[in-house]
Formats: structure tokens, C-alpha cells, sequence
């Protein structure tokens, strides 16, 4: 310092550089006396402070912002076309740049150039005065206040109170205002005028993760930009940049791992990395490999998670209370393992619905691949089951007096529920059986539903065992789905319930449905051929089970039936529709019926869609019942109660009576009233007193 330059104050004090060394390494005046020469420095002693990854590779200009693409491009056009405005509003999670970004724009606004005559720019010199001053936090027209220790009035008028002064030393004045949603109702509100108003020279910069809990008139007066969560592989690849200018070497799975705790956040996952670094220098390891990442978590391995939930899956009781007792003895959260669980079966279900991530890097390449394998071997509806079982058991762990007690009933619950085979098999398997069987002795249903469970065989395939076999063969292939609707019926200790009156089956009237389909002979070991599809509402009732969600509803409610004439089906798609529809039709048909059907496009006027006919139907059974004497009696004494919505029990899920395919129709001459649980019109009538005794009211 030469006695031209300025005093420095306290807080001035600059700090010293991070790579080579500061003030603590100048040499000291030649000693008097020899003295020992020292030992070499070694590579984890470095000058000065240590100072976190957090803060030591904090972005100082835009295009340091990792994920935050759209935030950096308007405000560069901004700064471009002078169109900056008076407040903005940063929001999203904790870490992702809100603060960096605020003081980024901070020296953007107040930069003046290395030659000392620029304007406000998108790329900050990081030489001029106020850029150094604004990166010493020293700065004094940028001011940071943290609302969440500063939430009262009298804070946010001396804010006010400060902008009726012009800038000392910068160009504009910027009040940073950090979790700006901690501030009280009153703050806000003496804030509003300034803020709607604010002087030319300041500049408000609020930054929140909270947004909902700012009041709108705020938000009103700011731009708001929304702050995204990093995706986990451009973390990863962050990360390993750093780790390299660390001179610290990470695996793959290391990095994968550290990045998805991180959960979208870089601060807390820089916090991650600086306390796996340390623990990798103090085990002097050459590598930081995942399993030191793991432990450092309290995590379990991987690949451990994934022999379990192959076990869980298995029914083997025994071997998953093996491996959580592994894991648990390695220092492993029994409650964390079971939300690891969670993640891989939401893992699972996402490369099942979207093949394209088993190429994508957003997953490394071990966890695709058994991914990829338990995604094909796994059915959605034991995998939403798992799901169901592991949220409920992730609440029990953290309510029970013992953590490992509860997690290891949690996982012999789902040993057990491995085995039993989903309420849709179940219903395909009763009408495989006769339905004199089914009505002498309905306990048949649950225990053969409790022998026919599934498992994962040895090759990797979903295996059934019992004559639940031949229920699934049957269903899965095709044929009638309605005993969704029509038996509801759950196996519960091996005698099957109806799940809304509770009643044992024997006690259940028979459920008029179509024809079962005839089981398989024993000794028979190949596939039931699909049956036909006779009519229009059993084609798309056949796409429904095949899983087309989407081409389903399209066909149910935009499709118009022109000719169904086997093997040849005409459509009219309704205007809107997307396109491609008959095409896609046809290769779905292709993969059960091959060379079977036709599916062609017309322009003829064709039937109302289904959806339409079973809103025909419902209002011609609703005309039915308001028609009806003795609700027209009961209307006319109690003219202010409501007649809900009717419900016809014989009808599908497309609102459509039974179809009568293979033999023809009985009508009568005249249609048949309603099934309604009315009196017959000869019953006698209460009088007063008997009502009076009956204790009736006037609402239904």
C-alpha cells in the first residue's frame, strides 16, 4: 500500500487471492539466527481461510447460471434495449441462483467499464469499481436486507426513507430484499406507493421461495421470474467441472448420486460435494466411489435397493429382512431405504411409460438397465400397489416408537401382497368358473385367488400358478372386462366380500353378464385364442383393456360407426380429432387379430358415438322415473325435495344396455319400467298419523 492510496477501513480489507497465497504466505524479514528449515506443505494446507465451493465458485456473471436459460436470455434482451425494469421478483427452491442473480444484476446496473465511461450491460466488467465493491458486499448503493430477521415497518421505511437520496457512488441505487414473503402485512403495504412509484435511480430486487405468500399488489408491480430446478444431468456435469478444478477425482455414481440429493439445488449440492471431497482427502482415497457417497448419505447402495425390491417382489420374507438388516447394520435409515424404494419404483414406472429413457443419461447406465428389466417383467398394477403400501408404511416409520420395527413390517406387508393377484384378475378368474361352482361355493373364489399368485420367475417373466393361470390367459387375451363393474368382488381371507354392502358372495344375487369364457383343459398348455369381437362397443371395450387410454377416449367419444361388417369397419372421426386415429386402430388390431380386420376412414354421417347414445339413454331413464306415479306423488307432497341422478345398474360404462349378440333379442310390446324400489300403486297410503308416528321429513 503506498501512502497515496486511500485508508482502508475494517470492512474493506481485500481478501486474498484463492489460488496463489495471501497475506499469511509472504515471507517473513531474514531472521537474526538460522532457523530449521520447514517441512513441505502439503496438499491439503492452503493460504488464508478456507472459503466453501458454495461461495468460491459463486457465478459472477449471466452466463454462469447453469439451468436458468430463459431468465438469462430476457434479461440480456432487456439490458440490450434499455428496458430494465424498477422491481423484480425472484422465486423458486432454496439454491438455485435468486440472490446470485439479484446481485448479478446489481453490478449490471451500476457497471461502469474498465475505461470508466460504460453504461449498464449484461456483462458486467468485474474491474471497474463498483463491480469489486459489489463482490466485497461493500458496495454502498447495494443494499441487502434479510426480511425473514427485518420483517416490521419501521425496517421498510428506513428503505424509503433511503430512496429520496441520490446514489454516492454508483449509478443507480438497488435494494436487495431476500425471503421478501417473511415481511408483515403492514411492511408490504407501506412498501406499495415506493414500489408502484419508485424514483429513477432505485431499483428493488426481491427474492422468495414462498410466492404464494406474497400479496398480489406486490406482485403486480414487478417482473417476476421464476428460478427453475437444475435438471440432475446438467448438475452431474457442473459437478465434475468443479471436482476437476479441485484436482478430486469422482465416479459416475458418485456424482449421480450427489446430484440427485441435491434435488434441483446447486448450493446444496456443492454443499454435498465440499463434505464428500473432505472425506475422501481424509481417506486419503485415490477415488471418491459411490458407496463412500452412500454412507456419507446415510443412504443405502444402489444396487442393494434393487436386490431388495427383486426380493419384495419375489415374496422371499426372509431375504428382504436379510438385506435391510445389511443395510441397516452399515448405518443405513430404514425409513430412507424405504423412500428409496418409493424413488425406484417411480424410477421403474417412468421407463415403463417412456422408453425412450432407457438411452436417455438422466439415469446411469447400471440403473437403466435393471431398471429397464424389472419395467418389462412388472405389471403397472403391482407396481401401483407397491407404491400405495410404501406411502402408507413411509407415515407409520415415522409415527411408531421404533423406526427398524415398523420399516421390516412394512416389507413383509409387501412380501404378502407380492403374492395375491390384483382385484382385476380376480374378477377375470370368477367368470372362468362355472357359475353353478360360483354359486355353491363361493370360499372357491379366494382361496384359488390366494394359490394363483404372481411371481418373478427365474427367466425374468411375470408367472401365475393355479387356475388363476387360466383366468389370466382367458382375460389378458381378451373377451368380456365388465366384472370390474359388475363383481367388485375382493378375496379377504380366502371367502370373497362385496366391497360396498360387506356381504359374503353367497349371500350376492348373480350379476347378469356376457357368456364367460370357457376355461383351459388341463394338460392344455397353449394361449385361449381372443375371442371375436362381434359389435363396435366390444372393439372399443377391446381397446380399453389393451391399455390405450387416449385412443380409447378418442373413439369413445368421436368416433361415428358408419359400418361395422366384419372384417371391414368404417369410421367418421368427428372435426378436431387428431389424425391417424383409424391407423392407429388398425396396429393395435393387428397384434391379437392379424389379417383379421379393416379399419377404413368415411365421410358418411354414421351412428351417434358411444358416448352420445349413453346420454340418450341416461335421459330416457331419467324421463322414465319422473314419469313414474308414485314419484309424482311423493313430488307433489314434498314439492321442494330433489330427485337425484338415476342410476341403472344393467347398464355398461358406456351408459348402453347388454348387447344380445348371439341370440336374438326377446322384446316385449311394450318396454319395461325401470327396476325402482317403489311400493306397488295398490299399497295403501299413510295418513297424517301414521307419519306423524313415522317420523318423516321433507328431503331425500
Amino acid at each position: 500500500m503506498t501512502p497515496s492510496d486511500p485508508p482502508l477501513h475494517d470492512d474493506e480489507i481485500p481478501l486474498p487471492p484463492a489460488e496463489a497465497g495471501g497475506f499469511f504466505d509472504e515471507p517473513p524479514a531474514a531472521p537474526s539466527t538460522p532457523t530449521p528449515a520447514a517441512p513441505a506443505r502439503t496438499t491439503s494446507e492452503r493460504s488464508g481461510p478456507y472459503r466453501v465451493l458454495a461461495r468460491k465458485y459463486r457465478p459472477q456473471h449471466f452466463d454462469d447460471l447453469i439451468g436458468q436459460d430463459a431468465t438469462v436470455r430476457i434479461l440480456r434482451r432487456a439490458f440490450q434495449l434499455g428496458r430494465v425494469a424498477h422491481a423484480f421478483m425472484l422465486t423458486g427452491v432454496r439454491g438455485v441462483g435468486k440472490t446470485t442473480t439479484a446481485r448479478i444484476i446489481a453490478r449490471a446496473l451500476n457497471c461502469i467499464g474498465t475505461d470508466g465511461q460504460g453504461g449498464p450491460t449484461a456483462d458486467p466488467c468485474g474491474v471497474c469499481a463498483n463491480c469489486t465493491a459489489i463482490l466485497a458486499d461493500r458496495h454502498p448503493d447495494v443494499l441487502e436486507m434479510d426480511a425473514a430477521s427485518r420483517t416490521g415497518v419501521d425496517d421498510i421505511r428506513e428503505i424509503i426513507e433511503a430512496t429520496r437520496f441520490r446514489p454516492m457512488q454508483g449509478r443507480m441505487k438497488v435494494f436487495i430484499i431476500d425471503e421478501v414473503h417473511m415481511l408483515s402485512r403492514n411492511a408490504f403495504n407501506a412498501l406499495l406507493k415506493t414500489l408502484e412509484e419508485p424514483p429513477e435511480q432505485v431499483t428493488f430486487i426481491f427474492a422468495t421461495t414462498e410466492l404464494r405468500k406474497v400479496p398480489v399488489t406486490v406482485l403486480s408491480r414487478c417482473q417476476r421470474f421464476d428460478l427453475r430446478r437444475v435438471p440432475q444431468e446438467m448438475l452431474m456435469q457442473h459437478f465434475a467441472g468443479i471436482a476437476e478444478k479441485e484436482a478430486v477425482a469422482f465416479s459416475e455414481e458418485a456424482l449421480s448420486l450427489i446430484a440427485r440429493a441435491a434435488d434441483g439445488s446447486v448450493r446444496d449440492g456443492l454443499s454435498l460435494l465440499d463434505q464428500a471431497i473432505a472425506q475422501g482427502e481424509g481417506e486419503g482415497a485415490a477415488q471418491i466411489e459411490a458407496p463412500m457417497v452412500s454412507a456419507m448419505l446415510g443412504l443405502a447402495d444402489r444396487q442393494l435397493v434393487f436386490d431388495l425390491f427383486e426380493v419384495l417382489m419375489q415374496g422371499k420374507a426372509d431375504e428382504a429382512l436379510s438385506i435391510s438388516g445389511q443395510a441397516y447394520a452399515q448405518g443405513a435409515d430404514l425409513g430412507i431405504l424405504l423412500a428409496d424404494l418409493l424413488d425406484l419404483i417411480h424410477v421403474i414406472s417412468r421407463l415403463k411409460a417412456i422408453p425412450a429413457l432407457r438411452h436417455s443419461r438422466e439415469l446411469p447406465e447400471a440403473e437403466r438397465d435393471r431398471g429397464a428389466s424389472l419395467a418389462d417383467r412388472l405389471p403397472n398394477a403391482e407396481l401401483g400397489r407397491a407404491w400405495q403400501i410404501l406411502l402408507k408404511g413411509i407415515q407409520e416409520v415415522e409415527q411408531a416408537p421404533d423406526r427398524r420395527a415398523a420399516a421390516e413390517m412394512v416389507l413383509i406387508r409387501l412380501c404378502y401382497a407380492s403374492t395375491l393377484p390384483t382385484p382385476d384378475r380376480v374378477a377375470r378368474m370368477v367368470l372362468q368358473m362355472p357359475v353353478e361352482k360360483r354359486a355353491s361355493d363361493p370360499s372357491s373364489v379366494g382361496g384359488e385367488a390366494m394359490q394363483g399368485g404372481t411371481s418373478l420367475g427365474s427367466n425374468g417373466a411375470s408367472s401365475v400358478s393355479g387356475p388363476y393361470a387360466a383366468a389370466q390367459h382367458g382375460g389378458d387375451a381378451g373377451g368380456d372386462d365388465r366384472p370390474r363393474a359388475a363383481l367388485r368382488l375382493v378375496a379377504n381371507g380366502g371367502v370373497a366380500y362385496d366391497p360396498v354392502t360387506s356381504a359374503p358372495a353367497q349371500a350376492l344375487a348373480p350379476t347378469p353378464v356376457l357368456a364367460p369364457v370357457p376355461p383351459v383343459p388341463e394338460g392344455e398348455t397353449s394361449e385361449a385364442p381372443p375371442p371375436p369381437l362381434r359389435s363396435w362397443r366390444e372393439m372399443v371395450a377391446f381397446v380399453a383393456r389393451q391399455s390405450e387410454a387416449m385412443l380409447h377416449g378418442t373413439l369413445r367419444h368421436s368416433a361415428h360407426l358408419v359400418r361395422f361388417e366384419p372384417p371391414h369397419v368404417a369410421l367418421r372421426m368427428a372435426r378436431g380429432t387428431p389424425p391417424r386415429i383409424e391407423t392407429r386402430l388398425q396396429a393395435l388390431l393387428e397384434k391379437t387379430y392379424p389379417g383379421q380386420w379393416h379399419v377404413e376412414a368415411s365421410q358418411e354421417e354414421g351412428e351417434p358415438t358411444l358416448d352420445e347414445q349413453g346420454a340418450e339413454i341416461v335421459a330416457l331413464r331419467r324421463e322414465e322415473l319422473h314419469a313414474h306415479p308414485l314419484l309424482r306423488a311423493i313430488l307433489d307432497v314434498f314439492p321442494d325435495a330433489r330427485v337425484g341422478e338415476p342410476k341403472d345398474l344393467s347398464l355398461d360404462e358406456y351408459g348402453l344396455p347388454p348387447e344380445e349378440l348371439e341370440e336374438p333379442a326377446s322384446w316385449t310390446a311394450e318396454p319395461a319400467a325401470p327396476d325402482l324400489d317403489f311400493a306397488p300403486l295398490d299399497a295403501d297410503l299413510m295418513d297424517d298419523d301414521d307419519w306423524h308416528d313415522f317420523g318423516g321429513g321433507s328431503s331425500f
